[in-house]
């Protein structure tokens, strides 16, 4: 809901490679001070390549690309309304 936001100010995306045992904070090219955003439920994707890519929204209107399963990040988008739900479409 719109009351939580990222620990300390702090986006990440965590990945578990365990089955849920563990998992991993993935911060590379994410804000790391002052962020103060949700990410909604539908609001993340992946798409379908080798090397899966993922991206996701935020309500305070930015789009960030992983095109390595979440090791690095790039905003897309910066200024968006909120972002409520993200889908990914592959082209051939």
């Amino acid at each position: 809901d719109s009351e939580h936001f990222p620990p300390d100010g702090k986006l990440r995306v965590y990945r578990s490679r365990t089955g849920g045992n563990e998992w991993e904070a993935l911060t590379e090219g994410l804000p790391q001070r002052d962020c103060y955003v949700n990410v909604l439920r539908d609001a993340m994707a992946v798409d379908r390549l080798d090397s899966c890519g993922i991206y996701f929204g935020t309500t305070g209107g930015q789009v960030y690309v992983s095109p390595d399963a979440g090791d690095h990040w790039t905003p897309i988008a910066r200024d968006l309304p909120a972002v409520l739900s993200v889908e990914v479409q592959t082209l051939p």
